[in-house]
């Protein structure tokens, strides 16, 4: 399970789940992406799904409220539910190993945020190559350390370059730019640079 986080909203962890979830199924393994943040849940939106069913059903012991998005073959959504508590959240990813899982993390460094790093084998984080962001995504990475979790790169989006030092900032490789686009997830550029980090992240057999 990769957790795709990042610490500030708005940096584009949304559409690099979406888009690397897109990437990893070309190989022909279905793909699960889920979105764990209740306050800000765009990832259904974002792959044209509905909102429910939710993350929250697989606690009710239901089949997996995964819905298929039409424009990218192989990923499946699941959306974040309408309120839940971490343990809530943690307990839901928990149940969902069966396949390869990308999931969406809530901004900031609460609780809501810590809850699905604490389920996650493996964290991406994501940032916009602003001072703010590569702050904010430093101190995801060493939560996430504290965790447990390894940090297997990051990702810098609306970026054809990447800041001096930023690997050694963040002490972690940089695994791909993604550029800026209009609508990135019909753009064949953004596609291209998905691809990239998702051969990569098969190399390290992270998913």
């Amino acid at each position: 399970m990769l957790a795709v986080a990042g610490g500030k909203g708005g940096v584009g962890k949304t559409t690099t789940t979406l888009g690397l979830a897109g990437a990893l199924a070309r190989d022909g393994r279905p793909v699960r992406a889920v979105d764990t943040d209740c306050e800000m849940p765009d990832l259904h939106a974002l792959a044209g799904c509905d909102r429910d069913p939710s993350l929250a059903a697989v606690l009710d012991g239901e089949r997996v409220p995964e819905q298929p998005v039409a424009t990218i073959p192989g990923v499946r959504v699941v959306a974040a539910p309408r309120a839940a508590d971490g343990s809530t959240v943690a307990s839901a990813l928990g149940r969902l190993r069966d396949r390869p899982t990308v999931v969406d993390t809530p901004a900031g460094a609460g609780p809501d945020a810590v809850a699905p790093l604490r389920v996650a084998d493996h964290a991406l984080l994501v940032a916009d190559g602003t001072p703010q962001a590569l702050r904010d995504a430093a101190k995801t990475g060493a939560i996430a350390r504290e965790l447990g979790v390894t940090v297997v790169g990051v990702v810098l989006v609306r970026s054809r370059t990447r800041p001096d030092g930023v690997e050694r900032f963040l002490e972690a490789p940089v695994l791909g730019t993604v550029p800026g686009a209009t609508d990135p997830l019909s753009d064949p550029a953004v596609w291209s640079a998905y691809d990239r980090v998702a051969e990569r992240l098969r190399r390290q057999t992270v998913i």
